[in-house]
């Protein structure tokens, strides 16, 4: 997957596109695959890199969603189940079983969540990743060995899904790619075209480069979550706002708050949502919190109160409370939400989504959440395909293998995120023996990653690699900035960029990192 070649795609491709879609997130990105394998002709723009907003600052969590069965949203539960298990069979390098521990401290919670995790387990069926039960404050403890144990009475145990959320979307744009759809990140939509009020193409700008195109096809889907109503003021200026938005916050820890390979669920904070502690890439993200904002930006920045809420309501649990010095990152991401009037506490509206079809045919899908990006997409294509009065084609999804598919990566080690493509990365270390070395003498990451990630991953600044590419800004902020001259060199070596453009990348990636520290 390479840019260059993209854009020969898009230069040389002078015919009608099928459909084009706007944003490179988990749902645009969805609707990729989904569009490309049933045959269509799909091209992908992402104004920034894939997955810089909402879809790699997630909790990391495949999960039906335990909040909303408190809800009562039982439809929305089965739903995010089922593709739960969808995800875990079609991307096993990168989606795993893990168990989430609910610490019982009154007498009646343990049989109160067990019957609502037990229902949990009803609502998966076939595609449950284990069985719900309830531990004595003995295997609480085995189990959690930093929990707080003055109270204690036991725990509830049930199992859920993890996943990485920004690698599970790289794989997706090149199954994407595999399957014929041309996808290019740092590509701006800056206009739609119209003849007789109808929408006949679109006009995008390379910001790499400010040449500009314009693109004909049938149908443009706007897939671009919190900043949905951008595009669509675009194609109507008087277009109401759908979107509203909150943030969650998540701080990162060494893994020694809580080592061991289970996680914490704390079914009701103070303000109502569950909060998560969660093994992740040896550390722990906790989160997340739930602030209404009304400005939505690429790179939210986490206020001081969301992460005093996150240390107070994590150190209740803990043995040690762990205070903002021992905070490694934080990170925080803006929830697609179509706006409820009725409903004033943003943690109660739906995350269900919802799809919209303008007078002048832009079609939007809104909402929604990781889980479920593959039936988003699903439902979003049979409606392009009637708007558009494309031939219809089935959709192929559920058993689509998705790029990097192995059903054993932990053979792999350090690489086994990328599950299949392990061994050509490998490979590289043949190439020059200096790209074995690692970037930091603390993780374990090589130099042949960087050039991978350059040139089969579209990665075209250091940001890209160190956020999106690898988690470790996400993980490690310090050692991040550490990384960087490294990661730039390699880079501008490879895309042939000069020293002011290595200057550049290293005080951009400084800006941003500031949003990580706290």
């Amino acid at each position: 997957m390479n840019r260059e070649k993209m854009i020969s795609d898009l230069i040389n491709n002078q015919t009608l596109w099928d459909i084009v879609i706007i944003g490179g997130g988990a749902t645009g990105m969805g609707i990729a695959v989904d569009a490309s394998s049933r045959g269509y002709k799909v091209l992908l723009v992402e104004q920034s890199d894939f997955g810089k907003g909402t879809s790699s600052r997630s909790t990391k969590l495949v999960h039906g969603g335990v909040r909303y069965l408190q809800q009562g949203n039982i439809s929305l539960v089965l739903e995010a189940l089922k593709e739960r298990g969808i995800m875990h069979k079609n991307a096993p390098h990168l989606v795993h079983d893990l168990s989430f521990i609910v610490p019982v401290y009154d007498w009646w919670e343990g049989p109160f969540y067990g019957v609502g995790l037990k229902l949990y387990d009803m609502l998966a069926g076939k595609l449950g990743l284990g069985p719900s039960k309830l531990l004595t404050k003995e295997e609480t403890i085995d189990k959690l060995p930093t929990i707080e144990q003055e109270g204690l009475k036991g725990g509830v145990i049930y199992h859920d899904g993890q996943f990485d959320d920004a690698r599970m979307l790289i794989n997706l744009a090149q199954t994407a790619y595999k399957q014929g759809a041309t996808v290019i990140n740092y590509m701006k939509a800056i206009s739609l075209i119209k003849k007789n009020d109808i929408i006949q193409g679109i006009e995008l700008e390379d910001l790499e480069n400010e040449k500009k195109y314009k693109i004909n096809t049938k149908v443009v889907i706007n897939a671009t979550g919190v900043f949905v109503d951008t595009i669509r003021k675009m194609d109507n200026i008087n277009a109401d706002q759908i979107m509203t938005s909150s943030q969650g916050v998540h701080i990162v820890l060494d893994k020694s708050f809580l080592p061991g390979e289970s996680a914490i669920m704390v079914p009701h904070t103070d303000d109502g949502r569950v909060l998560f502690a969660v093994p992740w890439h040896d550390k722990i993200i906790v989160g997340t919190t739930d602030t209404p904002v009304d400005e939505f930006k690429l790179e939210p920045r986490a206020q001081k109160e969301e992460v005093d809420f996150l240390l107070q309501h994590i150190g209740r649990y803990l043995v040690k409370d762990p205070k903002q010095e021992d905070i490694m990152s934080v990170f925080t991401g803006l929830r697609p939400l179509v706006n409820d009037n009725e409903k004033s506490n943003t943690s109660a509206i739906s995350r269900e989504h919802t799809i919209n079809i303008s007078n002048s045919g832009l079609v939007t899908i809104a909402g929604g959440k990781w889980t479920t990006y593959r039936k988003m997409a699903e439902d979003v294509i049979e409606q392009a395909i009637a708007l558009a009065d494309l031939d219809y084609k089935p959709c192929v999804t559920e058993n689509l293998q998705i790029h990097g598919y192995h059903s054993n990566s932990e053979v792999f080690g350090n690489l086994s995120q990328y599950g299949s493509d392990a061994p050509e990365i490998q490979q590289l270390f043949n190439e020059n023996d200096s790209l074995k070395n690692l970037l930091h003498n603390d993780y374990s990451i090589t130099e042949a990653e960087v050039l991978w990630a350059v040139r089969y991953e579209m990665a075209r600044t250091t940001e890209d690699f160190l956020a999106r590419r690898t988690r470790m800004l996400f993980l490690d902020s310090k050692a991040s900035l550490e990384m960087a001259e490294k990661v730039t060199r390699i880079i501008a070596l490879e895309l042939h960029k000069d020293d002011n453009w290595m200057n550049q990348q290293l005080e951009n990636l400084k800006e941003v990192s500031s949003n990580y520290i706290c």
